[in-house]
């Protein structure tokens, strides 16, 4: 019998480049795990003629209902619906724990608004499907940041900054990935250069010292300049980060490891990687695709399963 973990995938949009890279990775992908695909073989079969190719005869699949014809590199609600119940049978999956954890392929968040899905992406939909408080983190294990405000206008960011929020979130990070040190940013330009430059990073400072003094070790340290956190000195001491915002903590992120990265969903009863970036309609069904980050999403649901977060 095999002690391989078993793994439900979610094929994400399939207008996109989330089946090409499922496809082109299975061979590797069955030595880690056992996967088992949440869509139809009708679909499979499509998406695989357009790739010019054919199914493998070890193609396990988790039958997800509907049909529709793949346009590449088209937002429609068609594939934006089919996606969203692609992930939500990986969902109940990993709820009935009838798989030990799943892996979520790139979704369009215009797709999922056409399909009038009301979340804004997997990490939202998985807060209220799981009635869990997710923390959303991304990253490799050359540097993981985490992000304290994720899908929200960037002007309504520093409305989200007070010290009783930022403490919560530093407390149940350190609960659910405990490395350190780990960076905390400031909000504005050169940490707000002491007030002059806006006054946030008096709570984030506060958060910090609350935090530390709760965990009885100086794990978090900050406010940092986010400008100077991801230069190749800071990373030799930082190897985590929480941003404030996602393009702060993201942007920097990609330009160093956007191949490799990976994106892990924290304090869910249930254990969800993805793969970090998105649908590439740009190069949907052109053979173009990379895998590298969605088989570091498979080893790192497979290391999650050990219960031990530093193993990530």
């Amino acid at each position: 019998m095999s002690t391989l973990k078993t793994i439900a995938i979610s094929v994400g949009d399939l207008n996109g480049v989330g089946f090409e890279i499922l496809l082109k990775a299975h061979n590797q992908v069955k030595q880690l795990c056992n996967p088992l695909y949440c869509i139809n073989y009708t679909m499979a079969h499509q998406a695989a003629h357009l790739l010019h190719t054919q199914i493998p005869n070890d193609f396990h699949i988790f039958k997800v209902s509907g049909e529709f014809t793949i346009e590449p590199g088209i937002i429609s609600a068609q594939s934006g619906r089919y996606s969203y119940d692609s992930f939500i049978a990986a969902v109940e999956l990993a709820k009935s724990q009838a798989v030990d954890a799943i892996v979520t392929l790139p979704i369009h968040k215009e797709a999922w608004m056409m399909a009038g899905i009301d979340y804004v992406g997997h990490t939202d939909a998985l807060r209220d499907l799981l009635n869990s408080d997710a923390i959303m983190m991304l990253g490799c294990e050359k540097l993981y940041v985490a992000l304290y405000t994720e899908h929200i206008p960037l002007q309504k960011v520093p409305s989200h900054i007070n010290s009783d929020d930022l403490y919560d979130f530093l407390i149940r990070f350190h609960k659910n990935f405990n490395r350190s040190p780990v960076a905390v940013l400031g909000l504005n330009p050169h940490a707000g250069d002491h007030g002059v430059l806006g006054d946030e990073e008096r709570m984030i400072e506060e958060a910090i010292i609350r935090a530390n003094e709760y965990i009885g070790e100086s794990i978090y340290e900050g406010p940092i300049v986010p400008d100077i956190a991801f230069t190749p000195r800071s990373r030799v001491h930082y190897k985590t980060i929480v941003a404030m915002y996602h393009d702060q903590g993201l942007a920097p992120l990609k330009a160093l490891y956007f191949d490799e990265g990976i994106n892990i969903s924290l304090g869910l009863p249930i254990i969800r990687t993805s793969v970090d970036h998105g649908t590439a309609f740009d190069i949907a069904y052109q053979n173009k695709a990379l895998i590298l980050s969605y088989i570091n999403a498979i080893k790192a649901a497979i290391d999650l399963n050990t219960d031990d977060v530093n193993h990530v």
